[in-house]
């Protein structure tokens, strides 16, 4: 059976060693500085010897007291090593998925709530991806739009996509035809200045040279201004569904045209058996209808 000393005191004289007074000390333990004192004199009590000769303007470690001091701060430092390994040392599975900000607000993070509930023990990290951030290694896996095809990634269909346009019915009540869209009324997104083109050409509509318009970083930005009443953005699903269902946005016009990248759920190969991204999988076709889909 060990015979300690005061661990309390260890720790007030060790740390009044490393920075030379009792007020130091009293600050790195959250103690008052006559706490800090008491417990170091109770602990040379113990011992029947002095640790420190005590000074005005500071402290001086005796022989005793620096024979003693750097073992006591290897060991303080090996216990708060071994605490830290322990505490990552997680037990629940633990998920870093990348996403676009687009999807992960237009889509995923509204759905989140039901993950949760349905997985508690699963802990969940969001981290950017997207069509302008790369895929990083320390992620579990990512939701990306594209072709499916990612060297030395794998990737499963999740769903496929199309494009059409989407306003606030104030908007939409004075588009009677895609021929009365301005460029001031087109909404456009940075990273894929193609979708106005692709769809204007699918109405019939020649635009006068390059299409122009209000331009916005990604999705969730030129549909929330589109919400706002501000013009007309190219609606993706899902990104839109939410929106459409509660009456935020509509379709001004019945056209629609696919889009020819889709999303992927996308992982390192060495990742397929972990249990975070199994959970992800099985929810993601759940909430998806058991199957890949088409928008």
């Amino acid at each position: 059976m060990r015979r300690l000393p005061s661990l309390n005191g260890l720790r007030a004289f060790e740390a009044a060693a490393r920075h030379g007074s009792f007020v130091g000390a009293a600050a790195e333990l959250n103690v008052t500085q006559a706490a800090v004192s008491r417990m170091v004199r109770l602990l040379e009590e113990r011992f029947g010897f002095q640790l420190f000769e005590r000074r005005a303007n500071g402290l001086d470690l005796t022989p005793q007291g620096k024979a003693l001091q750097p073992g006591l701060t290897s060991a303080f430092d090996a216990i708060a090593g071994i605490a830290e390994q322990v505490t990552a040392m997680r037990t629940t599975p633990v998920l870093t998925l990348g996403v676009g900000p687009s999807f992960a607000v237009r889509w995923l993070i509204p759905r989140l709530r039901g993950f949760y509930e349905q997985h508690p023990e699963i802990d969940v990290r969001l981290s950017t991806g997207g069509a302008i951030n790369p895929f990083r290694d320390d992620w579990t896996c990512g939701i990306l739009l594209g072709d499916g095809n990612w060297a030395g990634y794998e990737s499963e269909l999740l769903f496929t996509t199309d494009l059409f346009p989407v306003c606030s019915k104030a908007v939409a009540a004075r588009l009677t035809s895609p021929s009365k869209l301005t460029r001031q009324d087109m909404l456009q997104v940075s990273h894929s200045p193609e979708d106005w083109s692709l769809w204007l050409a699918a109405a019939g509509v020649k635009p006068r040279g390059k299409v122009h318009g209000p331009s916005f970083g990604n999705y969730a930005m030129a549909l929330q201004a589109a919400v706002d009443g501000i013009g007309v953005a190219i609606g993706l699903r899902p990104y839109v569904e939410d929106d459409m269902a509660r009456g935020r946005l509509v379709a001004p016009f019945s056209i629609t045209i696919p889009k020819k990248r889709a999303w992927y759920l996308v992982y390192r190969p060495f990742r397929r058996d972990d249990p975070g991204l199994a959970v992800l999988r099985a929810w993601l076709l759940e909430s998806l209808g058991s199957k890949p889909t088409s928008a």
